[in-house]
């Protein structure tokens, strides 16, 4: 039997997500012989971005630079539009508010600065085809007829026709029309193979055989929010039990076999991107669930534990901007478990993920707390104090597509900010909800060049790394969309270092 096989190629890409196979294409692109090697069989591939929400978040001047963006076939939604600018400066704003300042500014620098035109490079050069999000995380018909043309967020700039498995099925299907890049599937990354810091190549584990593969080596493939064992280790008590959002094959591994050959570690190991998540989602989703199974819409809510107590300030900010972090207070609460609490008044804001969800529903609240196994007067004291402070004039004043002011003020020891509507328009509903995990803030330290660092911060020529498995850029918190805007950008640029060094006879 064929134990141990050698092969050589230029680059060598580890997994098979956004970020690596931008990489892939960018040093294709750029002359470099390629291969893949992705953990998952061929039926799972894509890694978390098939079961992202395929929005990128970049800046630009306004609809009129985003309409050129557009595939074809989405340009009808620029009649039902508007979208102001979403300047670089607004962009940093964010990314420095939700890492409250923990994020590697020189990365972030080049990330805006290559955004717009990644995004235009992988509709022109790729394939992939953008749309606006407008039916996303409202119900597209209800909103045109209840706005007529509607303001849309400007930081959810686009989002792939097809959404993440659209947008994973584009890079694969630029993949595999590719005969020049080698695919291997069901293939984990087990080592490097390395020559003091210089890394030469990557050791595979397939089912009857190891392969050595030499070249220059670009890691693509997630953080560690696949394994149990290393949540427990880095986020804590409890972190081993929740559900899984993302890629079952993101085990962290290779990541630390990079910490073990060198390679620095720099991040929140202690933060990660978690989420509402259908409380009766199973523990680890199918790619045919796809991104169905989180639920955004709390702004509009009463969020309440298992104890019929709030434990969140639902309407801090506009979701995009607090919808990572409500994972991990959901965590915090008896069972790791929250229940969203509706009225009738704004059921038509409910984002169209929550159509297969199964809500609970009652005429009274007290009906509602049984119903759901929560304490019936805790409950209903906790809703009678929130509508209590909720402003007489609120429902005037309420504006659900920007931060309203529609607030609680200082009556409540948990305020709710915006959105602060009564709840008392029956019948009554309420969504269970649970933590799911989508990927993890700790990982590789790199440069603005994507090149890891070691542990004395010099460059290990030969290694890149891109996506999750970079640390150093989110923590805390995470601005929704730009994961995969900078998965694509310093994977693009990885690509093109990686082929540059490879034609260059492997100089640094």
């Amino acid at each position: 039997m064929d134990t141990q096989r050698d092969m050589s190629y230029d680059v060598i890409v580890v997994g098979g997500g956004n970020a690596a196979l931008v990489s892939a294409l960018a040093a294709h692109k750029a002359g470099a012989r390629v291969v893949i090697f992705e953990a998952a069989p061929e039926a799972e591939h894509g890694g978390n971005s098939r079961f992202s929400s395929g929005i990128f978040r970049i800046p630009h001047g306004g609809l009129h630079e985003v309409e050129a963006l557009l595939d074809g076939s989405a340009l009808d939604d620029i009649a039902h539009c508007r979208m102001e600018p979403y300047t670089a400066e607004q962009y940093r704003d964010d990314i420095e508010r939700t890492s409250k300042g923990l994020c590697d500014n020189a990365q972030v620098f080049v990330m805006l600065e290559y955004a717009f035109e990644t995004v235009r490079w992988m509709k022109e050069e790729l394939g992939v085809k953008w749309q606006l999000p407008l039916g996303k995380f409202f119900d597209r018909e209800k909103i045109i007829r209840a706005q007529g043309v509607v303001d849309m967020p400007p930081w959810d700039t686009v989002m792939a026709v097809g959404e993440g498995t659209g947008l994973m099925e584009a890079l694969w299907e630029a993949v595999l029309k590719t005969p020049e890049i080698a695919v291997f599937h069901s293939s984990p990354v087990s080592g490097l193979i390395t020559h003091g810091d210089t890394v030469r190549g990557v050791i595979v584990r397939q089912r009857d055989k190891t392969l050595r593969a030499q070249g220059q080596v670009i890691l693509g493939c997630g953080g560690f929010e696949a394994s149990p064992r290393l949540r427990r280790q880095y986020l804590g008590e409890g972190w081993d039990l929740v559900a899984l959002r993302g890629c079952r094959f993101n085990t962290g591994r290779i990541l630390e076999q990079a910490v073990a050959s060198g390679a620095a570690a720099v991040g929140n190991f202690g933060g990660c991107h978690a989420t509402p998540h259908d409380l009766n989602a199973p523990k680890i989703l199918k790619p045919s669930d796809a991104d169905s199974m989180s639920r955004y819409s709390f702004p509009y809510s009463v969020m309440i534990n298992a104890n019929g107590r709030r434990f969140i300030d639902e309407g801090e900010n506009v979701f995009s901007l607090t919808y990572a972090k409500a994972g991990a207070a959901i965590v915090r609460q008896p069972h790791a478990t929250a229940f969203q609490v509706f009225d009738q008044k704004t059921l038509h804001l409910l984002e169209p993920r929550y159509s297969v969800a199964s809500p609970v529903q009652a005429d009274t609240l007290e009906d509602l707390a049984q119903k759901i196994g929560v304490d019936a007067k805790a409950f209903c004291g906790t809703i009678a104090h929130y509508n209590e402070a909720t402003p007489p004039d609120a429902t005037e004043r309420f504006n659900a597509f920007s931060r309203d002011g529609v607030s609680t003020g200082t009556t409540l020891d948990i305020p709710k900010s915006n959105w602060a509507l009564p709840i008392d328009h029956p019948p009554f509903l309420a969504y269970g909800v649970t933590c799911g995990i989508t990927f993890t803030y700790g990982g590789l330290q790199v440069d603005d060049a994507a090149r890891v660092l070691n542990d004395e911060g010099l460059v290990m020529p030969g290694l890149w790394a891109v996506g999750e498995i970079a640390g150093g850029f989110f923590a805390f918190n995470y601005p929704g969309g730009s994961g995969l805007t900078k998965g694509a950008v310093f994977g693009k640029l990885a690509g093109e270092s990686a082929a540059r060094r490879a034609k260059n006879n492997n100089s640094v």
